[in-house]
């Protein structure tokens, strides 16, 4: 992802910033009442370079789901920005992944980039209707707004919305520096959120502090972390993430979706086994899972 993307990231300042009071009323409505899933995934699984060391060394290319799916237990499909899928297509990706896995599909660029938003031509019922049939391997939805998509076009996707199924878990992203002038900006968004019982994806990026905005709107979370090619203070940063998730998961989020983002995201099942191991050290009553690489003579580790 190069959105945010900082050559140099000496200067920046990683702290998370404090949960805002709209946040902290959220989690003060929640209660606790379900073990919590942390869904730990990367960007794709088309990825030959992970072959010998994420999948195994023998792995064919039309395997790399279901080795994939053995891995992580969540992926931000990127693939449905680009074009919607047919049912077929959707019904491989679920019966040749694990279980337990959840997609995340991106909404198609030609609905999310477009005036009429899917609306008038018929592509967003093409669209649900189609990843529908995921069935209970929906995660979350992921509305990307194209970045020049500013807050005086609120009522626009207040209108998606109400054309929305309710039943598709949806995270609304947006980018354009409008929402995130002052505090109260992003409030209209959250409070148009909330109503629709819609979660607001968070970025944690080095060049764009301030689309980490830590807005909870419901009871679930969907996270981009962008890493810096595993620089030390990707895994300092991550630390500091574990320790707000223990906090939103005691007070009652139910579902956290957190994607690692690294440079061609050939590392970033690193970035996400560090996350997993870090989160069943500190976060023992919370149910997850994430990739135990190919030892060196060619033997699949433990994947549970």
């Amino acid at each position: 992802m190069k959105f945010g993307k900082l050559q140099d990231i000496s200067t920046v300042n990683f702290s998370l910033p404090n949960d805002p009071s709209s946040t902290q009323s959220i989690l003060a409505r929640l209660s606790a009442s379900t073990t919590p899933t942390l869904y730990v995934g990367c960007t794709g699984w088309s990825m030959k370079e992970w072959v010998g060391h994420v999948y195994p060394a023998n792995a064919k290319t039309k395997d790399y789901l279901t080795h994939y799916a053995k891995q992580f237990n969540t992926i931000e499909l990127n693939t449905t920005h680009y074009r919607i899928p047919n049912f077929e297509t959707v019904q491989k990706w679920k019966t040749t992944s694990a279980a337990d896995f959840r997609f995340c599909p991106k909404i198609p660029q030609a609905i999310s980039h477009s005036s009429g938003m899917g609306l008038n031509d018929g592509k967003l019922s093409a669209f649900t209707e189609s990843i529908q049939q995921l069935g209970e391997k929906m995660g979350c939805c992921f509305l990307q707004m194209p970045p020049y998509f500013d807050a005086s076009r609120l009522a626009i996707l207040a209108t998606f919305l109400d054309n929305f199924p309710v039943d598709i878990p949806l995270a609304i992203e947006v980018r354009h520096e409008s929402w995130f002038r002052n505090e109260d900006s992003l409030l209209p968004l959250v409070e148009l959120a909330k109503a629709k019982n819609c979660a607001l994806v968070i970025t944690d990026v080095a060049g764009r502090r301030d689309v980490l905005h830590q807005q909870l709107t419901n009871n679930r979370a969907m996270i981009r972390f962008v890493g810096n090619d595993l620089h030390s203070t990707d895994y300092t940063r991550i630390d500091e993430w574990v320790q707000r998730l223990k906090d939103w998961f005691a007070a009652g989020i139910s579902e956290v979706y957190f994607f690692t983002h690294e440079p061609d995201n050939i590392k970033a099942p690193e970035l996400a086994k560090y996350l997993v191991a870090q989160a069943k050290k500190h976060l023992p009553t919370i149910t997850t899972r994430g990739p135990e690489f190919i030892k060196e003579q060619g033997q699949q580790m433990s994947l549970f």
